[in-house]
């Protein structure tokens, strides 16, 4: 079923990525609970992260394929010019600079596993491979009400 809340899929290339942030690490069944929390905790302490780019966007990052425990969980996070003080409780993390295949999504966060299906028939469709060893990013444009999300899916791609 094609999703009628998504953009058409493009081709992004983005820079290494800073990020400050919580790290959930929880039962696969827990994240669509757990995830909402920190992103709630993150705003509440967002003055305590220094350089913070636009305190207006989140990231989620996560690798589908992990090879260690330390890539296990989900990030969630603002983008930092430069890593500083990092608040107590909080994590940084490097995204290095990758190419994506990418679509904007905007509803129910129910909605999103749907999406990402159509993302990675698109890109397959288009010859490319997911490489999904690699972090994965989405950027929250708007988050607060999970009926009415605002992101962009970047799925990591050769």
């Amino acid at each position: 079923m094609k999703v009628k809340k998504m953009k058409e899929p493009v081709i992004k290339n983005l820079d290494d990525l800073k990020l400050t942030g919580f790290r959930v690490l929880c039962a696969g069944e827990e994240y669509p609970v757990e995830i909402p929390k920190a992103s709630q905790l993150l705003e509440s302490r967002l003055s305590e992260i220094k350089n913070v780019k636009n305190g207006n966007v989140q990231f989620g990052a996560f690798i589908v394929d992990i090879l260690s425990e330390e890539e296990d969980g989900y990030w969630v996070a603002v983008e930092v010019e430069e890593f500083e003080d990092t608040p107590e409780g909080m994590f940084t993390l490097t995204v290095p600079a990758q190419r994506y295949a990418s679509a904007k999504y905007a509803g129910p966060a129910t909605g999103i596993f749907n999406a990402y299906d159509e993302l990675h028939s698109w890109a397959a469709e288009q010859g490319y491979q997911r490489l999904k060893n690699k972090w994965h990013v989405e950027i929250f444009e708007s988050w607060e009400d999970p009926n009415n999300l605002v992101v962009d899916l970047l799925d990591t791609i050769e």
